[in-house]
């Protein structure tokens, strides 16, 4: 009897891929989409949250502003310290704006996230010290806060009227070119924690643009769930609910999953996808490669810490973290009912029974439940209050733990909104 010959298991293309897995639709978007993402854009106007090209032209500018100031505190630094002319003349220096300004997704009057990268010769200290003291001196620059202290540490300021984060990394080089490619993983070889946190802002960032087929409907739609995000109160990492970057990301693979969508169509989808999506299953825009520069890598399989992670969205550079590691039992519970909410407007609004505007209706917390627990801080300065409530809120999520863990409380809900107390009659 003659064998037959098996024909080898055929392995897929994968070089026209976004993403871990083939595209769930290729198809391209019909009238009623365009239609739709119209309308979409039309509500987004409405809510306010567009720059005018003014504004934007600003935001560019206080962005080289702050770069040329960065840039000559090098150059003295260098100075102070006896370098060489010649070391002085190319250190350079280079800001990078990431978050939601860089991705093209931030609403009138955000902040500007910013990473300043520097010579391994000079020091997080020095930053936080000596050019701390050089923004201070510009009359532009107002409301300075050095954070040394946070996870990730930062200077806060008001530049020009726009709220400002700046974060420092050094990089094992003597100079800082303006073409310096920091994406390039040997960056984080060998460099401090903190260091590599801050630098992973920008790369993080980065990696989302390069991992979607189509910037432009990714920004669209990024900011309709952005603004849905704000408006039904769950738009916080540090009170356990999803910062900016875990709904980038989200919104990122859903463009992976149908790369020639329209942004309306891509909101649908992404309510659709994430209704029925079965958490703990990880969500990723690349495959997670460790690259054995001993760097923790999230890994459920190694780290017990990770098993614990109820609802996991993994950063794409390395060392590939999950961006969501605050999300608690309620928390989720809670994200989970709004994206059913979501995924039921959205499809009536593709059977023409609804709009646009009533996806992003505000939701009346203090109407939700029965009982209450109310934080009251008080303070005898601005200054003070600012840091006082800034330490408490980064602790209420474990007030949300501790309530989780009382039998007779099903759900803890923190309302992101703080409200404003009375003042005395010396205005404290």
């Amino acid at each position: 009897m003659k064998k037959q010959r098996q024909t080898p298991p055929s392995i897929p293309d994968t070089s026209n891929w976004y993403g871990i897995t083939p595209p769930i639709s290729e198809a391209l978007p019909e009238e009623a989409d365009l239609v739709r993402t119209k309308k979409l854009v039309d509500v987004l106007k409405s809510c306010g949250i567009f720059e005018d090209d003014l504004e934007l032209q600003h935001r560019e500018k206080v962005v080289k502003k702050l770069e040329s100031l960065f840039k000559d505190w090098l150059k003295e630094m260098c100075e102070s310290m006896n370098l060489p002319e010649v070391v002085t003349a190319k250190v350079g220096g280079k800001i990078f704006p990431f978050g939601s300004y860089h991705l093209g997704a931030h609403t009138k009057g955000a902040d500007i996230d910013a990473l300043c990268v520097g010579p391994g010769f000079l020091e997080r200290k020095q930053f936080f010290t000596s050019f701390y003291e050089k923004l201070k001196a510009q009359k532009e620059a107002k409301d300075l806060r050095a954070v040394e202290e946070a996870f990730v540490p930062v200077i806060k300021l008001s530049y020009e009227g726009i709220e400002i984060d700046l974060v420092y990394a050094r990089v094992a080089q003597r100079s800082v070119p303006q073409n310096i490619d920091i994406l390039d993983d040997n960056f984080v070889k060998g460099i401090d924690t903190h260091c590599v946190r801050s630098l992973n802002g920008y790369r993080v960032t980065e990696e989302i643009l390069r991992n979607v087929p189509n910037v432009f409907t990714f920004r669209l739609a990024l900011r309709a769930i952005k603004l849905w995000a704000k408006r039904r109160n769950i738009y916080s990492n540090m009170l356990g609910f999803l910062g900016g970057v875990s709904w980038a990301i989200l919104v990122a693979r859903i463009s992976q999953a149908y790369p020639n969508a329209s942004a309306s169509t891509l909101v649908t989808k992404f309510f659709k996808v994430y209704n029925m999506w079965e958490w703990p299953i990880p969500i990723m825009l690349k495959r997670i490669v460790d690259q054995g520069f001993q760097l923790p890598v999230w890994n459920p399989r190694v780290n017990r810490a990770d098993r614990a992670h109820l609802m996991p969205v993994i950063t794409p550079s390395y060392p590939q973290q999950n961006s969501t590691c605050n999300v608690t039992r309620s928390t989720l519970a809670i994200i989970q009912e709004e994206i059913k909410r979501g995924h039921t407007i959205t499809e009536e609004i593709l059977q023409n029974k609804e709009n646009w505007s009533k996806l992003f209706e505000t939701s009346d917390f203090l109407e939700q439940y029965k009982h209450y627990v109310m934080l009251e801080l008080t303070s005898a300065t601005k200054e003070q209050q600012l840091e006082w409530v800034g330490l408490l809120e980064s602790k209420i999520r474990h007030l949300v733990g501790n309530l989780e863990r009382n039998e007779l409380v099903s759900l803890a809900h923190v309302n992101l909104q703080s409200f404003p107390g009375p003042r005395n009659s010396d205005g404290q």
